[in-house]
C-alpha cells in the first residue's frame, strides 16, 4: 500500500471531517436507511422459506415472497384494528366525553389507598382538568407527531422491501470496496452474522408470543375489558425492549382503572412476575440459544441503542450486537488457550499456547 505524505493525509483528515459533518446532517435519513437494511437481514430467512414453499411445479420468486409477506402482516394488523380496536376506539371517545364527571371519582377512590395517600392528588387532578381544556392543542400535536413517524414508517418499509429484493447487488457492491483478498474472509463473517441475526428474529417472535398469551389469559381471568386485544398489543409491543412493554402496561392500567382499583393491582402483580421471569429466564435462555450472546451483552446494547436512537435504537440493539461481536470475534479477538499445572498454579506462570 502507497504511503501517504503530508499533503495526503492533510486531504484524508478533510475528508473524514467532510463525511462525519454530512453524516451527522443526515443522521435521520442514515437511521432510517440502517434499520430497514438491517430489518431486510432479519427478514430474509422469512422470505426464503417462503421461496422455498411449492404449489405443484409452481413455487414463489422473491419478488412475489415479499409482496405475500407484506400483504400477510398488513393484512393481519388491519384486521387486528377493525374488529379488535374498534370497541375500544368507541369506548374511548365516551370516556372522553365524560372525563369531567369521572375524575372527581376517579381520584376520591384514590385517596383511599395508603400508598397515595401521601400524594398532591388535587394537583393532579387540576392538571388532568387543564389538559382537558386543552385537549384540542394536544390531539394537533400528537397528530403531527404521528403523522411524522407513520412517514418515516412508511419509507422504512419501502427501504426493506428494496433490500430485500436488491440486496445482493447492493450486497455485492460493498464488497468491492474492499481489497480481493480481503473479501472473502469479509464475506464469510458478514454471512455467519446474518444467519445470527435470521434467529433472533425468532428468539423475538417466541418471547412476544410468550407475553401475548399470558397476557391474554390473565387479562381474561381478571375481566378486564378488550383482554384479547391488549393481550395483543402486549405482545406486539415487545418487539421494542422494555419501552414497549411499559407503554403497553400503563395503556393496560388504565383501562383496568376504568372499572376496578383492584383489576389495577391485579395487572401490576401479574407484570412484575413476568418482568422477573423474562428478564432472569426467559431472555438469557431464548436468546443466548438463538444468537449466542450474554445476558449482560444484550442489556449493554439496549442501553446503548435507547440512548442513541430511542425506541428505534431499542428495536435493533439485539440484532446490531450479533453483528458487532460476530465481526469483533473475526478480527479483534485472538482466542487463547491457557493451561495451568494443578499444583504450581500459585507459582509458576500460566503456559498460553496460541
Amino acid at each position: 500500500m502507497r504511503k501517504l505524505g503530508p499533503r495526503g493525509i492533510i486531504l484524508f483528515a478533510f475528508g473524514v471531517a467532510i463525511g462525519l459533518y454530512l453524516a451527522y446532517l443526515l443522521r435521520d435519513v442514515l437511521v432510517i436507511i440502517y434499520v430497514s437494511g438491517l430489518f431486510a437481514v432479519v427478514l430474509m430467512p422469512v422470505v426464503r422459506a417462503i421461496m422455498n414453499l411449492h404449489i405443484g411445479r409452481w413455487h414463489p420468486g422473491r419478488g412475489v415472497a415479499v409482496l405475500l409477506l407484506v400483504v400477510v402482516c398488513v393484512g393481519g394488523l388491519g384486521i387486528f384494528f377493525f374488529f379488535g380496536l374498534a370497541p375500544a376506539f368507541r369506548d374511548l371517545r365516551e370516556f372522553i366525553r365524560d372525563l369531567p364527571e369521572r375524575a372527581p371519582k376517579f381520584f376520591d377512590h384514590l385517596e383511599h389507598l395508603p400508598v397515595l395517600r401521601d400524594l398532591d392528588l388535587d394537583a393532579i387532578q387540576e392538571k388532568v382538568q387543564d389538559m382537558y381544556a386543552n385537549l384540542a392543542t394536544y390531539a394537533v400535536k400528537f397528530a403531527s407527531d404521528w403523522v411524522g413517524a407513520v412517514v418515516r414508517a412508511l419509507t422504512g418499509l419501502v427501504l426493506t422491501v428494496y433490500f430485500i429484493i436488491e440486496g445482493d447487488q447492493a450486497y455485492a457492491w460493498f464488497l468491492s470496496l474492499f481489497p480481493v483478498e480481503r473479501r472473502l474472509r469479509l464475506d464469510q463473517t458478514l454471512t455467519r452474522a446474518s444467519k445470527r441475526m435470521g434467529r433472533w428474529l425468532l428468539g423475538q417472535g417466541t418471547l412476544m408470543l410468550i407475553l401475548g398469551v399470558s397476557s391474554t389469559i390473565v387479562f381474561a381471568l381478571l375481566r378486564i375489558r378488550y383482554a384479547y386485544a391488549l393481550g395483543i398489543i402486549m405482545g406486539l409491543a415487545n418487539l421494542v425492549p422494555v419501552a414497549g412493554a411499559l407503554v403497553s402496561v400503563t395503556l393496560v392500567v388504565i383501562v383496568a382503572a376504568l372499572d376496578s382499583l383492584s383489576r389495577v393491582l391485579g395487572v401490576l402483580i401479574f407484570y412484575f412476575i413476568y418482568a422477573q421471569l423474562e428478564n432472569t429466564w426467559l431472555i438469557p435462555r431464548i436468546m443466548k440459544t438463538q444468537v449466542d450472546l450474554a445476558g449482560l451483552t444484550i442489556l449493554i446494547a439496549l442501553l446503548i441503542g435507547t440512548s442513541l436512537a430511542g425506541v428505534i435504537g431499542a428495536m435493533v440493539s439485539v440484532p446490531t450486537a450479533v453483528l458487532v461481536a460476530v465481526v469483533l470475534n473475526e478480527y479483534a479477538v485472538h482466542e487463547e488457550a491457557i493451561i495451568e499445572e494443578p499444583h504450581a498454579a500459585e507459582s509458576n506462570p500460566p503456559v498460553i499456547i496460541t
